[in-house]
C-alpha cells in the first residue's frame, strides 16, 4: 500500500490489517479502465456492504436514542443522514477524494468532488472497515463522522419529506396534485443523475436534480416550497 493510505490510516486513527482491503475501497471503476494490471477489483463491492452496515449502524442508534418517536420520525432521520449529499459531506470533511484512484477522464471531469462519488466512496470505506476491523470499530467511525450531523437535522428539521409537505400544501391551496417528470438522465448505469421537474397543474414549479429519481424529486419538492413563500 502507498504512503498516501497509510497517513489516511493514522489521520482516521485506525489500523487495517488488510491493507489491500483499504486500498479497494477508493478503487473507482474507471481506473481499471486504464490499468489492467491492476489486481484489486473497484470498490463497488465494499459499497453495497458498506451501505447494509451503515443502515444498521444509524438505525440502532436512532432507535436506542429516541424511544419516543414513532417509526415514520426515525425513517425520516435515517433518510435525511444517509443520502448521497450528506455522506459526500462527511467524505468531503475526511477529504476522502484525495485518496482515490481514477481515472485520468474522471479526474479532468471533477471526480474527486463528485457527490455520487464521495457518497459510495464513504460506504466502501465503512464496507472495509467492517471486514476488517469488526463491528465496533465501524460503529465509532460512523458515530464520529456522520452521526455528529443529526442533532442539526432534528433541530432544524431538516428530515422532512418534502414531497409530502408540497402535497399538502397545493392540494389545500390550489386543489391539485403536484405531478414529478424525469427531464434527464445521465451517467452510467451504476452512477446515475436525474432531473427532474415537479409540475402543479400546468405550472412547472420547479426542478430538481438527484442521484436517483426520489432525491431529485425530494429537491424538486423542496425547491418548490422555498419558491412559493
Amino acid at each position: 500500500m502507498d504512503n498516501t493510505l497509510n497517513k489516511l490510516e493514522q489521520k482516521l486513527n485506525l489500523n487495517f490489517t488488510d491493507k489491500k482491503l483499504l486500498r479497494m475501497a477508493f478503487i473507482h471503476r474507471s481506473y481499471l479502465n486504464e490499468h489492467s494490471d491492476e489486481k484489486s477489483p473497484h470498490n463497488e463491492r465494499l459499497e453495497f456492504l458498506g451501505d447494509a452496515v451503515l443502515g444498521l449502524i444509524v438505525s440502532e442508534h436512532l432507535y436506542k436514542k429516541y424511544p419516543r418517536h414513532p417509526e415514520g420520525d426515525l425513517t425520516n432521520f435515517r433518510s435525511s443522514l444517509v443520502n448521497a449529499r450528506m455522506l459526500s459531506k462527511a467524505a468531503s470533511v475526511l477529504e476522502l477524494g484525495a485518496y482515490l484512484y481514477l481515472s485520468r477522464g474522471e479526474e479532468a471531469t471533477g471526480g474527486r468532488q463528485r457527490q455520487y462519488i464521495l457518497a459510495n466512496t464513504f460506504e466502501a470505506l465503512i464496507g472495509a472497515i467492517y471486514l476488517d476491523l469488526g463491528s465496533q470499530k465501524v460503529t465509532d467511525f460512523v458515530k464520529k463522522n456522520l452521526l455528529i450531523y443529526l442533532p442539526e437535522i432534528i433541530e432544524k428539521k431538516l428530515y422532512k419529506d418534502y414531497k409530502s409537505l408540497l402535497q399538502e400544501k397545493s392540494q389545500e391551496v390550489l386543489n391539485v396534485t403536484p405531478l414529478y417528470r424525469v427531464l434527464e438522465e445521465t451517467g452510467p448505469d451504476h452512477a446515475k443523475m436525474f432531473k427532474t421537474a415537479v409540475f402543479l397543474g400546468k405550472k412547472r414549479a420547479a426542478v430538481g436534480a438527484g442521484n436517483s429519481k426520489q432525491l431529485a424529486e425530494q429537491e424538486a419538492a423542496k425547491i418548490a416550497l422555498e419558491n412559493w413563500s
